[in-house]
């Protein structure tokens, strides 16, 4: 059978004003190195989340590979992305583990892959105008900041432990970001991990004796999620501090979807309702066999935008290089020897960033901030994300992160609503 992608000239060269199309593929090799840069441009994120949880790395880095392909299935390989851990789902899955255990946390990932899947096939059937509606950039931008800013205290945790390498690391991260052009700088958060990583090795902060003991090839640890009947209420208790990630995901995938089509083809904005759908079933994968939740990676849509080489062939290969990476134990046991100051310095600027996002999205719609309704959708949101709030009601627990979206979504549209029939907006 022959592949899906034709060679773009002669397969060695990209002109200056030419981009290498979706449907597209350079040489085999190229395409392979390719995939291999895509492979480190997602690594530093993905096995950051893993960390982060208490997840196994390797299994999260395989159902990354998984979901990558089946993304790339469902979209029929005209929207090239890759699928890794999202960070959306830090905050709700660490709550969730520490309350009740691994297994809550996990069906807690599922409910969300769900959601997002009917919410992909909604947006198949009636397009995107009602996202639009229900998250105007004003209710996206704050929902993702304060996702960002809620995680402040977890990176001060890690940060302390070991502040001199936290501050190595940091550094690293930020002077990598403007010593480097190119792909080295957009990887600046891996080499700071790198840099960190090294000077821990030196200060004997990094144990060693578990990777010996690992196998090179072997299946992850697969954990399976709480049954939602047997387990109850604990198990239904966590979902308000999931719900909140759907929105998140929602509006990165809209926003990674046009993004890819404003450098190629308009026409790719009609697949959103299958990337959305794509994800969800990747997430409801991942998280029933003890994977982390996806999204898809601004990161890998940078390095296409450096490249000007938007072929899902080398989504392909990225997403079977992290498919082979997971089924060995061993990679899975040298990323989990990455100590706490490491993480606590790429996490300092990580979640710092994630919150920026946020801002950006604003900044990039141009958002009025001399309307009150802007004003207190905004302020009310970050306060309440930030502060880290929480309601109780029964065995449901409602978290700073998913008050806070909802206190975005019910104050824009409430004091709109009146505004308009007052006529004092």
């Amino acid at each position: 059978m022959a592949l899906p992608w034709k060679l773009h000239g002669d397969g060695k060269t990209v002109g200056a004003r030419e981009l290498v199309l979706p449907g597209e593929r350079l040489t085999w090799p190229r395409t392979i190195g390719l995939g291999a840069q895509h492979v480190v441009a997602m690594f530093g994120a993905t096995f950051l989340v893993p960390l982060l949880t208490g997840f196994p790395p390797s299994t999260t880095l395989l159902f990354s590979g998984v979901g990558t392909m089946l993304f790339l299935l469902i979209t029929r390989n005209k929207l090239p992305s890759y699928l890794g851990s999202s960070f959306a789902f830090i905050v709700p899955i660490v709550a969730a583990t520490k309350a009740h255990g691994m297994p809550s946390a996990l069906f807690g990932i599922v409910v969300t892959g769900l959601l997002l899947a009917v919410v992909g096939l909604i947006v198949v059937a009636t397009g995107t105008k009602w996202i639009d509606g229900l998250m105007p950039p004003i209710v996206a931008g704050a929902i993702v900041a304060l996702i960002g800013f809620n995680l402040a205290p977890a990176a001060k945790n890690n940060f302390m432990q070991a502040p001199v390498t936290a501050l190595v690391t940091l550094a690293a991260v930020i002077l990598c970001t403007v010593l480097f052009k190119g792909m080295l700088g957009r990887l600046s958060i891996f080499l700071g991990v790198v840099v960190g990583y090294v000077f821990a090795v030196f200060a004997g902060q990094v144990d060693f004796s578990k990777v010996e003991k690992a196998a090179w090839i072997g299946l992850p640890q697969f954990t399976f999620p709480a049954n939602p009947f047997t387990d109850a209420p604990a198990t239904w208790g966590i979902l308000p501090a999931f719900l909140p990630v759907v929105l998140v995901l929602i509006a990165e995938n809209v926003g990674h979807i046009r993004g890819v089509a404003q450098l190629t083809d308009p026409a790719v904005n009609k697949l959103t309702g299958r990337a959305l759908f794509a994800d969800g079933l990747a997430t409801t994968i991942a998280g029933f066999f003890g994977g982390s939740g996806t999204t898809t990676y601004g990161e890998n849509i940078g390095v296409m935008a450096a490249t000007r080489v938007y072929s899902t062939a080398a989504y392909w290969v990225a997403g079977i290089v992290a498919v082979l990476l997971g089924l060995s134990p061993k990679v899975g046991a040298v990323i989990n020897t990455i100590p706490a100051g490491v993480l606590g310095g790429v996490t300092t600027a990580l979640y710092g960033l994630i919150g920026v996002i946020g801002v950006k999205i604003w900044l990039d719609n141009k958002v009025d901030f001399s309307k009150p309704v802007n004003q207190f959708t905004a302020a009310t949101a970050l306060i309440i994300g930030i502060g880290d709030f929480t309601l109780n009601l029964g065995q449901l627990t409602f978290n700073g992160i998913a008050l806070g979206a909802i206190a975005a979504i019910v104050v824009y549209h409430v004091m709109n609503s009146i505004a308009r029939v007052r006529g004092t907006a």
